[in-house]
């Protein structure tokens, strides 16, 4: 419906901004201030990405309601991977926070998504530029996998860190004999992201065909 259109319109259009913003902020930063801007781009950046990525769990209630007919369970892993990382993994450290792999997930992100929103935006209107669509649907294809390598890195870059404060670790009192050690979560969690980063490349290499491969152009998200 045209209500519904406009909604995800205007929902492209907030995260378009938001994306932009951080892109362009990380951009200028660079130019100004160097390598000495790669230490501080959480801390400069950081509120608005955590937003953004909060706001894209919307995506997942847009595929389940059917207004958004993307497949879920990919959609679905990239969502959870983002927010793990993010909010889990980066947030909780302040050490890692500093690390030069944060600028780099969070351009490899932000560079995806403008594109991504900026397609996606035009697509309601329902203009189509064969460029931006080519794009949309072959970027995602070699900077995904960068991108699952960079939050891979950081996993391992916060454990020495995860080890040595105990974060999120639990040891239950007597008479429970259970506890969990939160490195040993986020080792067995690299094994899930690689596995998934299969599986989601294959769906990215279907969408691209589907889009590219028979020159029909549809409405939908990469």
């Amino acid at each position: 419906s045209f209500t519904m259109n406009m909604y995800l319109f205007v929902y492209d259009l907030m995260q378009f901004c938001g994306h932009s913003w951080i892109f362009t902020n990380m951009i200028i930063r660079f130019m100004t201030f160097g390598k000495d801007s790669l230490a501080d781009t959480f801390h400069s950046i950081g509120l608005v990405m955590r937003l953004c990525q909060l706001l894209s769990i919307l995506e997942i209630l847009h595929i389940l309601i059917g207004i958004d007919k993307s497949r879920l369970l990919p959609r679905f892993l990239q969502i959870t991977e983002r927010i793990i990382v993010l909010f889990v993994v980066i947030n909780s450290q302040e050490e890692v926070q500093g690390k030069y792999v944060v600028c780099v997930l969070f351009f490899l992100w932000n560079l995806l998504d403008v594109v991504r929103y900026t397609y996606n935006m035009l697509a309601r209107m329902g203009i189509y530029y064969p460029p931006l669509t080519w794009l949309n649907f072959s970027l995602c294809i070699p900077l995904y996998p960068l991108s699952v390598l960079a939050k891979g890195f950081a996993i391992c870059v916060s454990l020495p860190y995860f080890e040595s404060f105990g974060t999120y670790s639990i040891k239950l009192p007597f008479p429970f004999t259970f506890s969990i050690y939160f490195p040993y979560v986020l080792k067995m969690y690299l094994l899930v992201l690689f596995a998934g980063m299969c599986f989601i490349i294959q769906n990215l290499f279907s969408e691209r065909t589907a889009h590219l491969g028979t020159g029909n152009i549809k409405n939908k998200r990469s």
